[in-house]
């Protein structure tokens, strides 16, 4: 079957045209999107848990009567452990217990350090109090988003974690039920959209307000996220998924495509990129698309994410490839070549980078142990992986010596007049007095 995706050539004389087109942001803030949501918050900080059931019935059809019909405990939740197959349940422990080993890596502690003059400085590391969850969409939910988001929290002390998911009719998968149960979340509420992330930074009687927003959603819940952000934290605005793949032929060309296949069926404006250094490796690539595409259940969804926003791109060598793929600072970037760690000394930018022939994404997204809530939209450059240090909040320690004031008086002082800040200069200079 042909394939519609465009295919270009760094030769080409509208190379960096073509490029500025991918790199196109996908759509500007929709004002009517804007005022929905506002007005949806402000109902739920206004109105508490009676704004929020009935919000919950308008817009997922709940047939809840109260909010105690949507709201699940840790008891309830470790029942939904075994109304998962066995092999599921193996799936999601094993999946847990490599993403719980990598996270503890990440876990930093206080230090200090004491100068000449004897001043005790340093840094105190604490996790925070609560925070919200969000999971994406009832019975198609995603157990891998709520392990990803959840053990770190965990990991890093967070002593309260509550989930949000939307349950369409009063249907929710199982597996997310007893992905969180696994992965140690604390609370769960069957409510979505934009009214629970109004819930989770205002709260109401049933949901205690948190510090924190994670998790990924739709673009009512993307909005909703960026309108609360300073009343609380969140992970980021996520972007559509993202997949570049560097190749130099010497891997499968069937599993490059399926790979990028593998990020194309999210949605139709998801990106899917190879780069290769010769037109005989996207023959290859291209071939392979054109034989596994048919039998995708996704099919539909793939052709249109490839033509929207997909492309095949060669390069005169693989320095160039990662001079590229840098200028996108993908969310996921496979170095499908025959020397893969050479390569990544040229890799500045990216989500997350997958080294050699058989590091799958899809292996980052569910149980490899790495974090699969990742930066999108080129936000690598400034952003990192989804971790335990999101959870916690770092503050700086300031003991300062006699002997300490004396010196640095003087030092404060004069920067302090230069800025016309008297008082700062005063206060710092007060310090070498001895105290009344």
């Amino acid at each position: 079957m042909s394939i519609d995706i465009r295919r270009f050539s760094s030769l080409d004389p509208e190379f960096e045209a073509k490029i500025l087109e991918l790199q196109a942001p996908i759509e500007a803030l929709d004002p009517a999107l804007v005022g929905t949501v506002r007005d949806i918050i402000d109902q739920v900080r206004r109105g508490g848990d009676p704004a929020l059931l009935a919000l919950t019935q308008k817009y997922d059809l709940h047939p809840a009567e109260t909010m105690s019909d949507l709201a699940f405990g840790r008891d309830q939740l470790k029942a939904f452990e075994s109304r998962v197959t066995p092999e599921e349940l193996t799936a999601l422990k094993t999946a847990a217990m490599r993403i719980q080993r990598y996270h503890e890596q990440q876990s930093a502690c206080d230090w200090s350090m004491t100068d000449d003059y004897g001043n005790c400085l340093g840094q105190r590391v604490r996790p925070m109090r609560r925070v919200g969850l969000y999971v994406p969409g009832g019975k198609a939910s995603y157990p891998s988003s709520v392990l990803m988001n959840a053990i770190p929290a965990k990991v890093a002390g967070v002593s309260d974690v509550v989930m949000v998911a939307p349950s369409q009719k009063g249907e929710i998968n199982p597996l997310v039920l007893a992905a969180a149960s696994l992965a140690g979340v604390d609370s769960v509420v069957t409510v979505g959209g934009a009214q629970a992330i109004a819930a989770l930074a205002h709260g109401t009687e049933t949901i205690a307000a948190v510090d924190k927003i994670v998790g990924p959603g739709n673009r009512y819940v993307a909005e909703a996220k960026r309108q609360v952000f300073g009343k609380v934290g969140i992970d980021m605005i996520a972007g559509p998924s993202e997949i570049f793949i560097i190749a130099d032929g010497s891997v499968d060309p069937d599993w490059i495509a399926l790979d990028l296949m593998s990020q194309a069926e999210h949605d139709e404006i998801a990106q899917a990129v190879c780069i290769a250094t010769s037109d005989e490796c996207l023959d290859a690539v291209l071939r392979s698309l054109s034989a596994l595409l048919p039998d995708m259940p996704r099919r539909d969804i793939i052709e249109a994410s490839f033509r929207n926003r997909g492309a095949l791109i060669s390069v005169g060598d693989l320095q160039e490839a990662a001079a590229l793929s840098n200028r996108f600072a993908p969310e996921h970037l496979e170095l499908a070549v025959a020397s893969p760690r050479s390569l990544l000394e040229h890799i500045t930018s990216a989500g997350a980078i997958f080294l050699g022939a058989y590091s799958s994404e899809s292996l980052g997204d569910y149980c490899a142990g790495t974090n699969h809530v990742l930066p999108t939209s080129g936000a690598a450059r400034f952003s990192s992986p989804l971790g335990v240090y999101d959870f916690q909040t770092r503050s700086s320690i300031i003991e300062i010596s006699q002997e300490g004031a004396h010196a640095l008086a003087n030092v404060a002082g004069t920067i302090a007049d230069g800025e016309s800040l008297t008082a700062h200069a005063l206060a710092a200079r007060a310090r070498t007095r001895t105290q009344k």
